[in-house]
């Protein structure tokens, strides 16, 4: 195995019930409904033909090409989450499913090792000459993903080895070399999947193809005006840059090592900036490293919602500018905060900070599972942090901000990205370096890791995120002394530490949020977390113009909103006393069972206005309770306004 910091774990097992729910939906509910969706089997929902484009590549069905140019990479995400999820849970069946989707995709590769149905169908002439646009290798780079995790889980080569000659055909076609295309895609992807295929091979090409697309993007000539000209076209295809820059929309405005700011295309910058932390780690690059870091504080620090969303516009589905977040118009795509989720994980990688792991664990338990409900068979593409339901419907600048949850969407990119995520869950626990293990996130689970050259078995016991109690038992093979790095979450104040009874002053081993515990572990040793999770108000930085006055409500790392069907109409007009006391209590009946945050406030008389539209009158409120769920949970019963955002008296 290469020598990487995150390393593959073997028998990771999920125990706790917050997760293992989550898997469960996944296993028995998402991914069999997510391969209806792609045959064309789920009613009243969008045509995929996402599998019907594949039997005609290959020969075996006939008709037109249907879909998005990436339509591809639905069936990619659909076989990276089928792996993640045969990792926890065989099932023979399942994986001869995936095993023939594989034998089809084999059929439709063409011979000099090419793979699209887009191409090979509809445009066969038109490989390669619109990389702006076309996400040829987009699709190329989630079909790696797939293949990389398959093999990991199934230790079946077939699909690596389809990937790997398609990747050799994409290195002939791409380099510096005379009679090569010197240029990238437009959107973001292939470069991380090919630091994943350079890990699981050890084949150089891999990497320095991925570090050739990394370095050329934004250089001058810039290589989209000549690829424009070679086609003789001035079209507009997926988007105006003149409303970004030019190329900003693609982050290709600039080299990467000058971007400073997040700027364009959400999702293509995450999955960018993921790309530029792995190469930074297996290359060494210093400049690389720096500029993700630069790029990693403009995003957290200034374009970041509360809920781990990114991408404040629809109009782009992409950044705007520092400190513009607003709630009720925000994009904030479900992928997008998946593609955070990603980029912590690779800083990770560079430096053990606990700021990267507390973005991660933001996003994941707030604004990437609030993209699907609990049943897994509805799905928000777009996750706002305020909604009226009458807004939604009759404005054009919200047309975007769905009030429920849709079946599935002819863009269908997030539901499949966000299965691949919460099957994968287990790969986010821990990372190991030689003689030291890191815990990065609290959930019940049963591991097994390498840690310097022996297997450790570490079983972390919870109730987290409700409760922060956290007992980690470990169990090597035979004593060793090594190294066990806890977190600290940012979030949290006074954490307690012990270790087999004995209490540890956690200021006298922290490091850049990590508690430090060295020393000679036995089997059975046991390492005792006490995180205080009280309710918090949490207020934005006063150049956030939209919450000026208002605070919202978070209990260890989940945010909490205000919904109709709890508060009423007109949640707005709802004001939050300063000195009013927060109650969090456990309702295991609701929402599959969360904590609920109560609270005494107060709410705007509408009694004494007799229908007037303006009158000079003093302000009167009334006494109210206001219940408050975790974000991720909203819209899974009635339909109706929501609002993280309170006012605050």
């Amino acid at each position: 195995m290469k020598d990487t910091e995150i390393r593959k774990l073997e028998n990771v097992k999920i125990t706790d019930s917050f997760w293992r729910s989550r898997m469960d939906v996944i296993r028995d509910e998402v991914i069999p409904y997510q391969w209806e969706a792609l045959n064309d089997r789920i009613p009243d929902a969008p045509a995929s033909h996402a599998m019907e484009n594949f039997k005609i590549a290959a020969g075996e069905s006939t008709g037109e090409f249907y879909g998005f140019v990436f339509q591809d990479s639905d069936v990619a995400k659909w076989l990276e989450a089928t792996a993640y999820s045969l990792e926890t849970d065989p099932n023979p069946d399942l994986e001869k499913t995936a095993d023939e989707v594989i034998d089809l995709i084999g059929r439709a590769q063409q011979k000099n090792g090419y793979l699209n149905t887009f191409f090979s169908v509809k445009e066969p002439d038109g490989k390669w000459s619109n990389l702006r646009d076309q996400h040829e290798m987009y699709c190329a780079g989630h079909m790696i993903e797939a293949a990389v995790a398959y093999y990991q889980v199934t230790g079946k080569r077939k699909l690596l080895d389809i990937m790997c000659r398609f990747v050799d055909h994409i290195d002939s076609v791409f380099g510096k070399e005379e009679n090569k295309i010197r240029g990238y895609d437009g959107h973001q992807e292939i470069e991380l999947a090919l630091v994943k295929l350079y890990q699981v091979t050890g084949n150089e090409r891999y990497l320095s193809l991925s570090k050739l697309f990394i370095d050329e993007r934004g250089q001058q000539p810039h290589f989209f005006d000549l690829e424009k000209e070679a086609r003789h076209d001035d079209k507009k295809f997926w988007w105006d840059d003149a409303e970004f820059g030019p190329y900003s929309y693609h982050q290709a405005h600039l080299p990467v090592r000058q971007q400073k700011e997040a700027v364009g295309h959400a999702v293509r910058a995450m999955y960018m900036y993921t790309a530029m932390a792995d190469l930074a780690k297996e290359t060494g690059d210093e400049s690389l490293k720096e500029a993700t870091e630069t790029l990693w504080e403009n995003v957290t620090q200034k374009q970041m919602y509360i809920t781990g969303g990114v991408g404040s516009q629809v109009w782009g589905e992409a950044f705007s500018f520092d400190y513009d977040l607003p709630n009720d118009t925000c994009y904030t795509e479900t992928c997008a905060s998946i593609g955070l989720v990603f980029w912590a994980n690779r800083m990770l990688n560079l430096e053990k900070n606990s700021k990267y792991a507390d973005v991660m664990e933001r996003a994941l338990y707030n604004g990437t599972i609030s993209g699907m409900d609990l049943s897994g068979k509805k799905f928000f593409y777009v996750n706002p942090l305020e909604v009226h339901p009458k807004s939604s419907e009759k404005r054009h600048d919200k047309g975007h901000v769905k009030p429920i949850r849709q079946k599935w969407y002819s863009c269908a990119c997030c539901p499949p990205n966000l299965a691949r995520l919460i099957a994968s869950i287990g790969r986010y626990i821990y990372s190991v370096n030689q003689n030291e293990v890191f815990v990065h996130l609290y959930m019940g689970n049963e591991s097994e890791l390498n840690i310097d050259g022996q297997n450790v078995q570490l079983v972390q016991e919870t109730n987290y995120p409700w409760d922060g109690q956290v007992k980690i038992t470990l169990s090597p093979e035979k004593s060793s002394e090594f190294t066990t790095a806890v977190r600290i979450p940012g979030w949290c104040q006074g954490a307690v530490l012990k270790v087999n009874g004995e209490f540890i002053e956690v200021n006298t081993c922290l490091k850049n949020g990590y508690a430090y515990l060295t020393r000679l572990w036995e089997k059975g040793d046991e390492i005792e977390i006490h995180f205080p999770m009280p309710v918090e108000k949490i207020r934005s930085n006063p150049n956030v113009r939209e919450n000026a006055g208002k605070v919202a409500l978070q209990r260890g790392p989940v945010v909490y909103c205000l919904e109709e069907v709890d508060n009423g109409v007109n949640l707005p007009s709802i004001t939050l006393p300063q000195n009013s006391k927060l109650q969090a209590t456990f309702e295991e009946n609701l929402l599959d069972g969360v904590c609920v945050v109560t609270a005494h406030a107060e709410q705007v008389d509408e009694t004494a206005w007799n229908g007037e539209l303006y009158k000079p009158i003093e302000r009167r409120t009334k006494p109210i309770s206001i219940k408050a769920v975790p974000y991720f949970s909203w819209c899974n019963r009635e339909p109706g306004e929501m609002l993280v955002w309170i006012t605050e008296k």
